[in-house]
């Protein structure tokens, strides 16, 4: 009877243990030993080929209960982890994975990828061997996990960048309560048009992807695509004019009056004020003139009274249109070469998400060429009115046409131009200053007008400033004293140009013309025995004796 029963034990042990751990082995060997009875510790032992001692522990396992904690095998039994068997193992490891923390610049891998296989090579070699599956469930228990970059950081904080946002959102929800339209605007990123990869993945057969080319570098002249949006937030649909030239101011406001016209005007027919909330750069930046100036056109032609905010420097992400919109679009173009202009046009016409967004698209194939300058007389003309918070950032155009320019005096013909104002003071000619007496000034004087006169383009390469603008707002007087006086005793160019009203980049243009005329005609400029630093030191010169 015993050896049937063992055979059977023997049998029925053989095809269940391999699928149990050794907890489970030996409480099943323990209750088979329970059921035989007497001698069945050791007829068990023998049927499954395990010591006598591990039944009769899974025996006792049975009358006594579970481990508490679940464990399969008994506290310290087992081979001791690598954390505990080699002490120093953790703290090498974390010394690795953390110097760009810790500013380490003897770390071996500071400057390589920090794989497991290479810190695992790297442990071994410094006496603590180790492979990358353990190095990767050590950096697990010690709150490592991989991760890529975020973008969050946004450089130097505008101390009124919060104050600005919320600015901007009363200003957007007190136009959207009067039924007022609020849009947002934006240059999104230029693209290269032909059959250069795209960032995405599209559904295709097994081994029939699209076709592109193996680099990304453009050829020269390549054609490009310049998306410009339109976001209606209050409708929450899109207007991308597609240009095929340059990202300048006019495109941005021909984009807004087609926005309008096809649209807006018929969307609001109410509609007497439109917000825009735009970033601080690009083509609609807040120190764009070309951009004000055009925008006040506008105004003028719609009979609206067109309201600006800018998003403070460095946060041109928060701009609605990036994610309500310009996101949408990439999504939808993802994995698809954008081979020519229609493919673009037609791509992001077809954008549209769950949501309910709509978006249409034109091409523009009219031309915007680049340096378009604004005077400062016509911006002092324009119909705008300055909020009191951030003036810079925050405008309103109003829609009338632009003061009318004064009744000019006869041209200069020196220059080509009406003559502009002494700007700088009497004392800054003085002879100490220029050294020049009066008359030698005078005819130095008469012979930098003919030389201008006969020499339109300046001697540096390029061309002068357009009359009018830039440096070329200042007399010929004015330009020639400020050269001489800067060359003479070399004070900052800040200090010249608070003397005359302009900014020190009109002081430094001015004086790079007026040396290059200078030494066409073979004047020198004697230097000062000392440079000056404040327009103190320049006056305390005009009361010594000349030197």
């Amino acid at each position: 009877m015993t050896e049937r029963i063992e055979k059977v034990l023997a049998s029925v042990l053989a095809k269940l243990l391999p699928y149990l751990d050794e907890r489970q082995k030996r409480l099943v060997a323990g209750a088979a030993a329970r059921v035989v009875g007497h001698g069945g510790i050791r007829t068990v032992a023998r049927a499954a080929q395990m010591a006598e001692t591990t039944v009769a522990r899974g025996a006792r396992e049975l009358h006594t209960g579970p481990e508490p904690d679940g464990r399969t095998r008994s506290l310290g039994a087992g081979r001791k982890p690598l954390r505990e068997a080699d002490p120093g193992l953790v703290p090498a490891l974390l010394a690795l994975v953390e110097p760009d923390q810790r500013g380490d610049p003897e770390s071996p891998l500071r400057w390589t990828t920090k794989s497991t296989y290479k810190l695992a090579a790297e442990l071994t070699r410094q006496g603590h061997p180790v492979g990358p599956d353990t190095v990767a469930a050590l950096l697990k228990a010690e709150g490592f996990s991989l991760q890529g970059t975020t973008r969050t950081t946004e450089g130097a904080r505008h101390p009124d960048r919060d104050a600005q946002f919320r600015y901007i959102n009363d200003q957007a929800t007190r136009h959207l309560a009067d039924g007022q339209p609020v849009v947002s605007v934006d240059t999104k990123k230029k693209e290269v048009l032909g059959d250069y990869a795209v960032a995405g993945r599209e559904w295709h057969r097994s081994g029939e992807p699209v076709q592109v080319r193996a680099h990304d570098f453009p050829e020269k002249n390549a054609t490009k695509a310049v998306p410009y949006g339109v976001y209606d937030i209050g409708a929450d649909t899109g207007w991308v004019g597609v240009g095929c030239d340059g990202d300048t101011a006019a495109f941005a406001v021909a984009t807004l009056r087609r926005w309008w016209d096809a649209e807006g005007r018929h969307r609001y027919p109410d509609a007497t004020r439109l917000l825009i909330t735009a970033d601080a750069g690009g083509s609609n930046g807040y120190r764009v003139r070309a951009w004000k100036k055009r925008l006040a056109d506008f105004a003028h032609a719609a009979g609206l009274e067109v309201t600006v905010c800018h998003f403070p420097p460095g946060t041109s992400k928060w701009n609605k249109i990036e994610h309500r919109l310009f996101s949408a679009i990439s999504t939808n173009w993802r994995g698809r070469p954008l081979t020519s202009h229609e493919v673009v046009v037609n791509t992001i016409a077809a954008t549209t998400t769950r949501t309910g967004l709509r978006v249409r698209a034109e091409l523009d194939t009219g031309s915007y060429p680049t340096g378009e300058t604004v005077p400062e007389e016509v911006m002092e003309r324009l119909p705008l009115d300055p909020h009191g918070w951030h003036p810079k950032w925050n405008y309103t155009l109003r829609p009338e046409p632009p003061a009318p320019l004064p009744e000019a005096p006869g041209p200069d013909a020196a220059f080509g131009r009406f003559p502009a104002m002494d700007r700088a003071p009497s004392w800054l000619g003085h002879p100490t200053l220029t050294g020049l007496e009066p008359g030698a000034f005078g005819e130095l004087h008469d012979r930098y007008l003919a030389h201008v006169d006969a020499h339109p383009t300046a001697v540096l390469p390029g061309k002068r400033h357009a009359f009018g603008t830039g440096s070329r707002k200042l007399s010929s007087t004015d330009r020639l004293t400020i050269a001489l006086v800067a060359l003479r005793w070399r004070p900052p160019r800040a200090v010249l140009a608070g003397l005359l009203g302009v900014s020190a980049a009109t002081v430094s243009h001015t004086v790079r013309e007026v040396t290059a005329d200078l030494q066409a005609l073979g004047h020198t400029v004697p230097s000062g025995p000392i440079p000056v630093r404040t327009t103190e030191d320049l006056a305390a010169l005009v009361n010594q004796p000349a030197l």
